[in-house]
């Protein structure tokens, strides 16, 4: 895995969440849609028009658990156009926090093992978040660096993503551009600002995003978990089969970095980021 991780970027781990696990993440996810009140409001989320996103409703989340609506779920009016079990384009960002059943799936030796692995000696969870990915109306994710969101000095953020269902390349999989987090690619490209109240992401680099043919798809079982560096370029393709795709994720950095007081999510001194053990 080590050599991957230092060649690649990623690394595939197939079968580190057992099917039990995955079961009951994914009955705890429908059961947090179920319990959500759409009257109530909720923010649509789209990773094309980042304007649609509500700035107030995102920066609450970083310490709440809140639902998104998928950008297609609503008509021009705001009204859903699909049942609510099928609205929804993710949950976030507290849910390792405050959902005691994705509180455990988030913490563990073997968990703690693998950021000390791959350099983390002091790690602190951000962000959890459940992606849907909808069927037939799950949003593209474009190309992006998760290391624009949560900026360390040195880089230091990983994502941990899980695949509590198949992921295919017909419902939205992963694609990634191999080693694209060294050398002069590896340069970070944009970064989400917060100001006060309001979030932007700001054009840091003109380097180009990968082109199609350097794009290479990660198709994983459920129990998978795919690990991969903050400057790693990746996207998700939109979902129209009729098989959704939920995958939930860790966001983390090591404490020894320098946390950015410009990232977009930030905690309160009272509610420090936790770590994996």
């Amino acid at each position: 895995m080590q050599a991957q991780w230092q060649r690649d970027g990623y690394a595939v781990l197939p079968g580190f969440k057992t099917a039990a696990d995955c079961e009951a993440a994914c009955a705890q996810a429908q059961a947090l849609v179920e319990a959500f009140d759409p009257e109530a409001g909720a923010s649509r989320f789209s990773t094309r028009d980042r304007r649609l996103v509500a700035d107030a409703a995102l920066l609450a989340s970083a310490e709440q658990v809140q639902a998104f609506f998928e950008e297609e779920a609503l008509d021009e009016a705001g009204r859903l156009r699909v049942p609510k079990s099928r609205s929804i384009n993710k949950i976030g960002h507290a849910l390792h926090e405050l959902d005691p059943v994705f509180r455990a799936f988030s913490r563990g030796p073997a968990l703690a093992a693998l950021a000390a692995a791959l350099g983390l000696q002091a790690p602190r969870v951000w962000q959890s978040q459940l992606i849907f990915k909808q069927p037939h109306i799950g949003g593209e994710v474009g190309w992006h660096q998760d290391a624009s969101f949560f900026v360390t000095t040195p880089q230091t953020v990983t994502t941990f993503w899980f695949a509590l269902e198949d992921a295919t390349t017909d419902n939205g999989c992963l694609w990634v551009e191999p080693g694209g987090h060294l050398g002069p690619r590896g340069v970070l490209r944009e970064r989400f600002v917060r100001e006060g109240g309001r979030l932007r992401m700001e054009p840091l680099d003109a380097t180009p995003w990968p082109e199609a043919a350097q794009a290479v798809p990660l198709p994983v079982a459920a129990g998978t978990l795919v690990v991969f560096h903050g400057l790693l370029p990746h996207y998700s393709a939109p979902n129209r089969s009729a098989r959704s795709r939920l995958a939930y994720t860790l966001h983390v950095t090591d404490g020894r970095a320098e946390y950015s007081p410009l990232n977009w999510l930030q905690r309160s001194a009272q509610r420090p980021p936790p770590g994996l053990a």
